[in-house]
C-alpha cells in the first residue's frame, strides 16, 4: 500500500468553498506577460507557461501582477489589465487551462501606487499615500497625495476587478499587500505621512487596506477564497518589523482566508534581495516572519513564502506549525514537476533552484522568463507541441559529462535514442565540480547529482575515465556526435603568472589561499569566488581591466553581489590593469599609475576558452555532428541547457 512520505505537505484543505489538493501553491510570478498582445491580453505562451505549474501538481497556481486600474495603477508596460472587458475570452481561457489540470487558478491584484512609473510616463497623474518624487527602478515620477475621491474609485476598482476575475473563472483572489505596492504603502509609515483619518495612527494606516479587503469580500462572497500577500517586515531601519507585521495580519484575520506573509520592499536594493532571495541566503529564509505570524492568529490560515526548494524541508515546516501552506515561485521554474515528484518518492529526481537570477536577468534582458536548470522555461507552448519519441531512432554519441552533456544525453535518451557517454575524467558535471564545495552553490551539486540521476533513469550508457577519440568513435559507429567537450581557463600574459592560482583550483582547495588575496577579473567567477572567500575572513581585492564588472552578469546580478560585497569589505577597482605577479604583491596599472596591491595569494579568473582542437578532431567522425556549451562559445549554464535540450530534442527527427 502507498505511504506517503510527505503527509502534512500533500493533505488536501478545505479554504472557504474549495478544496485544494495539497498545500503547494505556485506564488505569483510578475513579468512574463510580455507574451501578450496589444491589450496586454494573454495570448498562448503565457498560457502554457502558468498551465505547466498546474500539470506538475501545484495546489494553486497565481497570475502574477496583473492591476486593477489601467489609468493610474501600471508599474510596468506588461500588466495584465483587469479593467479590460474585452479580455475576458483569454482570462477564461487562462484560468480554465490551470483548472483543468486539478489545480485552483488564482489572480494576483495590485496597484503600483506612488510607483506607477508606466502611468506616470503615459501622462496619467498617479497616487500614493502622500504627494512625492520618488525613484522606481530608475526613473523618476511625480506622485500626489489620495484624495478620498481617488481613494473611493481604488476601492471600487478592486471590487470590480475581483469580480471580473471570479467571471473569468478564477478560483480565488489574491491581494497585493507587500513590497512597496499601494496597499503596503498606506500601512507603512516609510511610505504613509498623512495626519488625517487615513495615516498616522496604526488603526488609521490599516483603514483604507481593509476598505479595499471589504469590498473584495463583497464582490466575490464568502465561499471564494481571499489570499493576503504582505511583508511580514520591512528589513528596513526606516520601516516596521515583525512585532507590526503581526498587527497587520490580526487586522486581517478572519477577513480573508489566506495571510501569505513575505517580506522587503521591492524599491529599496538592500531589501529586494530578500524579497526575492540570493544563493547567500539558507533556503527558506523568509519563514520567520510566518511561523511568528502563526502564533497570533486564528481565524486565517497563514502561508510562507521565500526560497523552499526541498519537499522535506516543507513537510518538517508544516509539520512543525510554522504555517498552513509553502508558497513556491522560483522552484516552480527550476522544476514545475517538483509536487509530483515529491508526492511518488522522486526526490532525487528534482531540480532544486539554484538562485542564480537568469530568470530575473532575462525579464529585464528579453521580457521573457528563461530557467538555467530548465530549458523548457519560455518556451512551453514549444514543448507541448513537440514530438515525445523521435521518428527515426539513432544511436548517439555524447562527448563530455558536463552540465551540456548530460541534459543532452538525457533528452536524447527519453526521445528514444541509444545514447552513450563519454566523460574523460572520473567525475560527471565538469567545470562545475569545482564548485561543489562552495556553501552558498549546495544546490547546484543536488542539480548535478539529479542529472546523474536521470542518466541512470534513462538507460544512457555512461562510461567513465574515456575520452571521445577518432578511434572510439570508428569503434562505435554512432549515427550522431553531441560534442560538449567544454573549454580551459585561459591564462592572462602577465609576468609571473606561474605564481598565481587560477580560479578553479581554489574553489577545489579553498586551504590553498594564504593571507590577503587579490583576484584577476570581475565576472561572476571571480565575484563568487571574492564573496567566498570575504566570508571565511581573507581581505579580497578584485581587479578589472574594463569600467564596469561583471561582463557575463546583467542588472540584477549586479546588484545583490555587489551588495554583498560591500557588505563584506571586498575591495572593487575597475579600469585597472595587471601588470605583474610577484612574491607577495600584485602590480598593477591605472590612469594614475602604478601601485602595488599587497597580496599573500594572487587568483586568476579572466575567462575560458573552448578545446576546439578537440572538437575539431570529432567533427567527421559521425553522419551527424553536433557542438554545445562551451565548445561554441563559453558562456553559462544556461545556454549550455538550451543548447544541449533543442539539439538533443530534434535528433532522430528525419
Amino acid at each position: 500500500m502507498y505511504e506517503c512520505k510527505y503527509p502534512h505537505l500533500f493533505s488536501p484543505i478545505m479554504i472557504g468553498g474549495t478544496l485544494f489538493r495539497n498545500r503547494i501553491f505556485a506564488s505569483p510570478t510578475g513579468g512574463h506577460h510580455t507574451h501578450s498582445e496589444r491589450g496586454n491580453r494573454p495570448i498562448n505562451e503565457l498560457i502554457c507557461y502558468y498551465e505547466r505549474k498546474a500539470v506538475g501538481g501545484a495546489a494553486s497556481v497565481c497570475i502574477g501582477d496583473a492591476m486593477v486600474d489601467s489609468e493610474i495603477a501600471l508599474a510596468n508596460g506588461n500588466h495584465i489589465e483587469l479593467d479590460d472587458p474585452s479580455g475576458l475570452p483569454h482570462l477564461s481561457k487562462l484560468a480554465e487551462a490551470i483548472s483543468r489540470h486539478g489545480a485552483v487558478a488564482s489572480m494576483e491584484m495590485s496597484h503600483g501606487g506612488s510607483g506607477a512609473r508606466s502611468s506616470f510616463e503615459e501622462g496619467h497623474r498617479i497616487y500614493g499615500p502622500v504627494e512625492c518624487e520618488t525613484e522606481s527602478f530608475g526613473r523618476k515620477v511625480h506622485a500626489y497625495a489620495m484624495t478620498e475621491e481617488i481613494m473611493e474609485r481604488t476601492i471600487r476598482k478592486h471590487y470590480e476587478a475581483a469580480a471580473f476575475a471570479k467571471r473569468c473563472g478564477f478560483g480565488m483572489v489574491t491581494l497585493h499587500g507587500g513590497h512597496g505596492w499601494l496597499l503596503h504603502q498606506f500601512m507603512s509609515h516609510i511610505f504613509n505621512h498623512r495626519t488625517d483619518t487615513w495615516g498616522g495612527s496604526f488603526e488609521n494606516r490599516m483603514r483604507f487596506p481593509l476598505l479595499v479587503i471589504d469590498s473584495i469580500r463583497k464582490a466575490v462572497g464568502e465561499d471564494m477564497p481571499i489570499e493576503f500577500r504582505f511583508s511580514g517586515s520591512e528589513i528596513d531601519p526606516r520601516g516596521y518589523g515583525i512585532e507590526e507585521g503581526v498587527r497587520i495580519a490580526q487586522a486581517v484575520d478572519g477577513k480573508v482566508d489566506i495571510i501569505h506573509v513575505s517580506a522587503g520592499l521591492h524599491e529599496i536594493d538592500e531589501t529586494f534581495i530578500v524579497v526575492h532571495p540570493s544563493m547567500f541566503l539558507e533556503d527558506g529564509c523568509n519563514s520567520k516572519y510566518a511561523r511568528e505570524i502563526k502564533k497570533h492568529v486564528t481565524k486565517s490560515l497563514v502561508a510562507t513564502v521565500g526560497a523552499f526548494t526541498d519537499p522535506a524541508h516543507m513537510e518538517r515546516f508544516l509539520a512543525e506549525g510554522g504555517a498552513d501552506i509553502i508558497n513556491v515561485a522560483r522552484q516552480t521554474l527550476a522544476d514545475p514537476d517538483f509536487p509530483i515528484k515529491a508526492r511518488t518518492g522522486r526526490e532525487d529526481e528534482i531540480a532544486p533552484c539554484i538562485r542564480c537570477l537568469q530568470c530575473f536577468n532575462n525579464v529585464g534582458e528579453h521580457r521573457i522568463f528563461r530557467c538555467t536548470l530548465n530549458p523548457e522555461i519560455g518556451q512551453e507552448l514549444d514543448v507541448k507541441m513537440m514530438p515525445r519519441t523521435a521518428a527515426h531512432p539513432k544511436k548517439v554519441l555524447v562527448a563530455g559529462g558536463g552540465v551540456g552533456g548530460m541534459e543532452a544525453a538525457i533528452q536524447a535518451a527519453k526521445m528514444g535514442n541509444e545514447v552513450i557517454l563519454c566523460e574523460k575524467t572520473g567525475k560527471l558535471g565538469g567545470i562545475l565540480n569545482c564548485e561543489e564545495k562552495v556553501p552558498f552553490k549546495k544546490n547546484l551539486g543536488r542539480y548535478l547529482k539529479r542529472q546523474a540521476r536521470l542518466l541512470e533513469v534513462n538507460g544512457v550508457d555512461v562510461r567513465m575515465n574515456t575520452a571521445v577519440t577518432p578511434a572510439l568513435a570508428e569503434e562505435l559507429k554512432p549515427d550522431v556526435i553531441i560534442a560538449s567537450l567544454g573549454a580551459r581557463p585561459v591564462v592572462p600574459p602577465v609576468p609571473g603568472i606561474e605564481k598565481a592560482l587560477p580560479a578553479e583550483s581554489v574553489l577545489e582547495d579553498v586551504e590553498s589561499v594564504k593571507g590577503d588575496a587579490v583576484i584577476m577579473g570581475a565576472g561572476q567567477v571571480g565575484l563568487e569566488l571574492a564573496i567566498w572567500l570575504a566570508q571565511l575572513g581573507h581581505k579580497v581585492t578584485v581587479v578589472e581591466m574594463a569600467d564596469r564588472p561583471g561582463i557575463d552578469i546583467r542588472s540584477v546580478a549586479f546588484m545583490y553581489y555587489g551588495i554583498y560585497m560591500d557588505n563584506l569589505g571586498v575591495d572593487l577597482r575597475l579600469n585597472t590593469k595587471a601588470v605583474a605577479v610577484n612574491g607577495g604583491s600584485l602590480t598593477v596599472e591605472t590612469a594614475d599609475g602604478r601601485e602595488e596591491i599587497p597580496a599573500g595569494t594572487v587568483i586568476y579568473a579572466v575567462g575560458q576558452k573552448p578545446l576546439a582542437e578537440e572538437a575539431d578532431a570529432l567533427a567527421l567522425c559521425a553522419p551527424e555532428y553536433y557542438l554545445i556549451g562551451d565548445s561554441v562559445k563559453p558562456a553559462n549554464v544556461l545556454s549550455a541547457t538550451r543548447q544541449a535540450y533543442a539539439i538533443a530534442r530534434n535528433i532522430g527527427r528525419v
